[in-house]
């Protein structure tokens, strides 16, 4: 059953994610809103496995956010679950706090240190390899942008997994269509990206990325295919929740100015800045 409060959990984090882009003066938050309600449902739906009270549990499930400037998405929901506290949210990326720009290892909750392209998929691999040796049940699931298909390494980590029958593997890909320097299309094709995806063995799901009852029904496919890993193309919107960074490939790496700021706020219903 899907929680009927997850609505207001994605304009919770969406609030929290422009709160702590704006205190350090941050961009990368387009490529953030568009994989907002994923985070949600991973967490708060009930796919991913964990104890904040012992967040290096053998047995529970890793989150690899191979898109690494986008981790910051998580940190909120790290927080509010007890993994550390809600206050180091203030001091995000800044050098005395805990939580980085990009995704480390040292931060509870996150799996992998991230921020170079094209690596998550073999990484999630090995904790695949690894928990097979080990004999452990958890899953792996890998957050990537379209721009690392651009990245051989992800397609030899495809090869690998599908070769070696990872079906504890899942892989999402954010597809909006956009990378920093614009259309995907226009400046090296993807398409037919499912047909790629299932010719290298993959099992591939497809959902509207800001749908919970579409992400909820292709999640719950998770593992449906026997030996095969799995593969999730979501269509998404960059910059999703704030108006003037829907759809469009500018604000991947663009600060805001005030003006920006308080429009920002207005779309996503925040009244006054955060204290």
């Amino acid at each position: 059953m899907i929680r009927n409060d997850l609505p207001e959990k994605a304009l919770w984090l969406r609030q929290q994610v422009l709160e702590m882009s704006i205190r350090a003066g941050q961009t990368h938050m387009s490529s953030v809103m568009s994989l907002i309600e994923i985070y949600i449902t991973l967490y708060y739906g009930g796919f991913i496995r964990f104890d904040p009270e012992d967040p290096d549990h053998p047995h529970r499930d890793k989150l690899i956010v191979s898109k690494g400037h986008a981790t910051m998405g998580v940190y909120p929901i790290l927080a509010d679950l007890g993994f550390f506290k809600m206050e180091d949210l203030d001091s995000y990326a800044g050098p005395p706090g805990l939580l980085r720009m990009f995704g480390h290892i040292g931060i509870p909750g996150v799996d992998a240190t991230t921020g170079s392209l094209g690596h998550g998929l073999g990484v999630a691999c090995g904790f695949s390899w690894a928990a097979r040796q080990e004999k452990r049940d958890q899953r792996i699931f890998v957050i990537m942008s379209e721009g690392e298909l651009y990245e051989g390494s992800v397609w030899e980590s495809a090869l690998f997994a599908a070769h070696n029958e990872m079906d504890n593997v899942i892989a999402i890909i954010d597809r909006n269509r956009k990378i920093i320097l614009g259309e995907t299309e226009d400046l090296l094709r993807l398409e037919p990206v499912q047909q790629k995806w299932e010719s290298f063995g993959w099992s591939v799901l497809s959902a509207d990325w800001h749908d919970f009852e579409s992400l909820h029904e292709a999640f719950s496919k998770i593992g449906g295919a026997k030996g095969k890993p799995t593969i999730i193309i979501a269509d998404t919107i960059k910059g999703k929740g704030i108006s003037f960074m829907e759809d469009t490939h500018e604000w991947h790496y663009t600060f805001m100015d005030e003006e920006h700021a308080a429009q920002a706020r207005k779309d996503l219903q925040i009244t006054a800045p955060s204290a």
